[in-house]
């Protein structure tokens, strides 16, 4: 009897101190994927208004929005404006510039050097004259490619590219001209042009000989338009 009750003492001893420790002990705070926190001594014990409300991510928030702008954007234009010259961009591939002045090749009806897609702005019969002073020393400066020889490839880029900004330009000069200035000035542009299309055909053929000789002649106009323009 007396080890019977000995034995009950001593579980009560423990089931006392068990709960002094449970006790002193600070609360341990889980946090599930939920993000519901509970506590380590009641552990059946969940808050339901956390538990109904799951975490949303704030990204999904903002691609749920962008979604729903785009998808409210219009696919073609809305407008028959939006298809025509608006005055403030192009809604098209860069026009061609159409030539009234008679620079053009007679055998061929236009020029070998000519290239599409390039954007020249319009700029006035003065700016122009300007233009063309500037873009005639820009094709004084390539006599250094030329004579560094195997560039062939940058040679014809940038004799293209100064060759059709100054045939356009000289349209506009000649168009603005007076009827005495416009045969000098056309002369001019037609022997330019000529000289620029016998010197790309060196150029394509990689022939130095030929390119030099032509260019030294080229060389003469160019100083020519410089002086005419200034």
């Amino acid at each position: 009897m007396v080890s019977s009750l000995s034995g009950i003492n001593a579980v009560a001893s423990n089931f006392i101190h068990c709960k002094q420790l449970q006790t002193g002990l600070s609360k341990f705070i889980v946090r599930s994927t939920l993000g519901v926190s509970f506590d380590s001594r009641d552990v059946n014990h969940v808050n339901p208004t956390n538990a109904e409300k799951p975490h949303v991510p704030r990204r999904m928030f903002f691609g749920i929005g962008a979604i729903a702008a785009f998808s409210s954007l219009p696919v073609g234009p809305t407008r028959a404006e939006e298809t025509t010259d608006n005055g403030w961009w192009l809604t098209s591939p860069l026009p061609v510039p159409k030539v009234t002045s008679k620079i053009m090749n007679e055998e061929t009806g236009t020029r070998s050097f000519l290239q599409k897609g390039i954007y020249i702005a319009k700029i006035g019969p003065q700016m122009c004259a300007y233009r063309l002073k500037q873009n005639a020393f820009d094709l004084l400066a390539m006599k250094d490619l030329i004579y560094q020889g195997d560039v062939w490839p940058y040679i014809r880029r940038y004799l293209c590219l100064k060759s059709t900004i100054m045939y356009y330009d000289f349209d506009t000069v000649i168009s603005a001209a007076t009827d005495e200035q416009k045969a000098p000035v056309t002369d001019l542009a037609n022997r330019l042009f000529n000289n620029c299309e016998t010197l790309l055909e060196a150029v394509n053929k990689h022939d130095d000989t030929m390119t030099k000789t032509v260019y030294a002649d080229t060389e003469v106009i160019l100083q020519e338009v410089m002086a005419k323009m200034a």
